[in-house]
């Protein structure tokens, strides 16, 4: 197999960043009839590029394989709804949007971020790869088109007439393979003096909590500040203001316009990520290359609570079927001997079986029927949410369990 290329800067990529092995698609769900079938699996293999420093993953699925038809509904996570409601009040107070501008958000899910502006009076716009899932937006009175985005359906919406004062994509920026197609259709969208958001996993946070389990097919870019940078950069663009947000275990909201748009100024947020990330080695190699052996010690962990816990009689069960649990409980050799079943509120994955370890998933009132010892919280970026709605396992002793950034047990 010929050497792969960094998806950014287009240099030879020679050094692992983590190597979990082989794995399943981490939203390919399996139907109860589907498990007799042999399941496609994959390198989870993650580089890094010694030129550009951009952690990436080698494209092995076409995104058609993975977001035509995609499980993920946003509006089955209250955390997540509010921080969008949040999102949208401070944006079009901090950049006056009104009636006469145009927003549009990529990767625009059920609708649930843009039905905010709506009910604000301003014209939104939501390209959406997953056609089950953009039906729902419409469904919803969300004006919607089915289209992966880039330089090419950039160019159709700007003939249109939808050129964008405002630009959203919520963690779709990581879900990219063509990187730069699809900056250089935020390019040609971007009106003179509008401005992108994107929000996506800081690797800065995914390396100092050991978030490894963030890691799947689906996400082909892990960025820092200095490589986002770089990548809008080569397409005419610059980064003027970032936050670092606690979504997903620790992200960043970075706001970038066009490089000649002299209305905003760097602001001192960015300066500060900057020489906060320089300082904490990610301009070096070598710092990327000391993450492998804290992935191994945590798994080491993990399997080490499990066993003890199936010695000692316990029975353990699961709570969410986010991408993330998928990568970890294949990363980990984790099926039904040492975790039962796992639960989910999402009625599109109830019935289902996680994939490739096959535990099945039922309805969160399992839990209560079955009075499990440990409930593992696989979306453990939802913490305390979880604890709160599944407080009632105390009742007869239960506990919660963490697996990310070590194995945390909580009465």
């Amino acid at each position: 197999m010929g050497q792969s290329l960094c998806r950014s800067c287009g240099a030879v990529l020679n050094h692992t960043f983590v190597d979990l092995g082989m794995s399943p698609l981490a939203n390919s769900y399996i139907k109860p009839e589907q498990r007799n079938r042999m399941e496609p699996f994959f390198p989870l293999h993650v580089y890094v590029c010694e030129k550009c420093l951009l952690v990436q993953l080698e494209q092995f699925s076409s995104p058609d394989d993975i977001f035509s038809d995609y499980a993920y509904f946003s509006s089955f996570s209250d955390s997540w709804l509010a921080h969008a409601k949040a999102y949208v009040d401070m944006i079009a107070d901090r950049f006056h949007l009104s009636e006469k501008s145009k927003v549009v958000e990529i990767a625009s899910n059920d609708g649930y971020l843009l039905k905010n502006f709506v009910a604000r009076g301003i014209p939104v716009l939501g390209v959406e790869p997953a056609a089950n899932v953009a039906e729902v937006a419409k469904k919803n009175g969300i004006n919607t088109k089915v289209a992966f985005f880039g330089e090419k359906t950039a160019l159709g919406l700007t003939n249109d007439a939808w050129s964008a004062d405002l630009i959203i994509g919520n963690n779709v920026l990581a879900h990219v393979p063509d990187l730069n197609d699809f900056v250089k259709g935020l390019k040609i969208l971007l009106k003179p003096t509008g401005l992108i958001t994107m929000e996506f996993p800081h690797l800065l946070q995914l390396m100092e909590s050991n978030q490894f389990d963030t890691i799947y097919h689906e996400h082909f870019s892990y960025f820092s500040f200095l490589a986002v940078e770089q990548v809008f950069a080569r397409h005419g663009m610059k980064l003027f203001d970032v936050e670092e947000l606690p979504t997903h275990g620790g992200s960043l909201r970075i706001y970038a316009c066009h490089d000649q748009d002299e209305s905003k100024s760097t602001q001192s947020r960015a300066r500060d990520l900057k020489a906060k990330e320089q300082r904490a080695g990610f301009g070096e190699l070598k710092h990327y290359l000391s993450f492998s052996p804290k992935v191994e010690a945590t798994k080491r962990k993990l399997l080490s609570f499990l066993i003890s816990a199936k010695q000692e009689g316990k029975r353990v069960v699961g709570y969410g079927a986010p991408a993330k649990g998928n990568t970890l409980l294949n990363y980990c050799g984790v099926r039904t001997d040492l975790m039962d079943y796992t639960v989910d509120r999402s009625p599109h994955k109830q019935g289902h079986f996680l994939p490739g370890v096959h535990i099945p998933i039922y309805a969160p009132e399992q839990i209560r029927q079955t009075r499990p010892d440990y409930v593992l919280i696989l979306p453990w970026n939802l913490k305390d949410e979880v604890i709160q709605q599944m407080a009632f396992i105390r009742e007869w002793g239960g506990k919660f369990v963490v697996p990310i950034p070590e194995v945390t047990v909580y009465p």
